[in-house]
C-alpha cells in the first residue's frame, strides 16, 4: 500500500488552452503515477485544439458525472471567461464543491473568479493579463506579486511556467518535500520553491 492515497486529478481542457499551462503541471504529477491518476476532461468527447494547434482527445466528459479529488484549470487565449458557459460553469462549481484541492494556472484563475469560487480568497494570475483577470473577481484578494498563491483548497499560479512550480508545491503538501524534490530532479527542473519569487510582477 502507498504511504499516501492515490488522488484522482481532473484537468479541464478547452479549445485554445495554453499547452504548458496544462502539460507542465501534468508532467510533475504524472511522474508520481502511484500518487496521482490523471484524467483530461472536456465538455464533449471531440478533439480539443490547443492554442498552438495540437489536437488532444479527452479521457472523459462532463456527462460522465465523475467526482475528482483535485482539479487543474489551465489558462490560455481560449479560457472561457468572458461569457457564461452553463455546462462548463456548472461542472466547475460541482467539482470544486467536493474536491480536496483546486488548482489554476495563468488565466485559469479568471474562470474560477467569474464563478465566485475565489470570493474571499487570495489568488494570482498571469501578470501580463492581471488587470483583465482581476476584473472578473471583484471579491477576490488579488496578489500582484506571487509565483503562486495557496489559500485553503485553492492554489493559483502566475503565467505558464509558474504552474510547474505550483504543482511541485502541491506535491509537497499532498505527499512530502522529498517527493517534490525528487520530481524536480527527475524532470531536470529548477524548482522555484518560494511562492513570493516573482520577477515578472514588474510587467504590471
Amino acid at each position: 500500500m502507498p504511504e499516501t492515497p492515490q488522488r484522482s486529478l481532473a484537468a479541464l481542457i478547452f479549445n485554445g488552452f495554453e499547452t504548458l499551462d496544462l502539460f507542465g503541471p501534468l508532467e510533475m504529477f504524472g511522474t508520481l503515477e502511484d500518487r496521482f491518476a490523471i484524467t483530461l476532461v472536456a465538455e464533449t468527447a471531440g478533439s480539443v485544439v490547443s492554442r498552438h494547434g495540437q489536437s488532444v482527445v479527452p479521457d472523459a466528459t462532463f456527462s460522465d458525472d465523475e467526482r475528482y479529488d483535485m482539479l487543474l484549470i489551465p489558462g490560455g487565449r481560449g479560457t472561457p471567461i468572458e461569457n457564461a458557459r452553463p455546462l462548463v460553469d456548472g461542472w466547475l462549481a460541482e467539482q470544486s464543491a467536493t474536491a480536496e484541492l483546486v488548482l489554476s494556472v495563468c488565466t485559469g484563475s479568471g474562470l474560477l473568479a467569474r464563478n465566485g469560487l475565489l470570493d474571499g480568497h487570495r489568488a494570482t494570475t498571469n501578470k501580463m493579463a492581471f488587470d483583465w483577470v482581476a476584473g472578473f473577481g471583484p471579491n477576490v484578494e488579488w496578489v500582484p506579486k506571487a509565483r503562486w498563491v495557496e489559500d485553503g483548497k485553492f492554489f493559483t499560479s502566475s503565467g505558464v511556467s509558474a504552474g510547474m512550480d505550483m504543482a511541485l508545491a502541491v506535491i509537497e503538501r499532498t505527499v512530502d518535500r522529498t517527493a517534490a524534490e525528487r520530481v524536480a530532479k527527475i524532470t531536470e527542473y529548477d524548482w522555484h520553491d518560494d511562492a513570493d519569487w516573482d520577477p515578472f510582477s514588474k510587467l504590471l
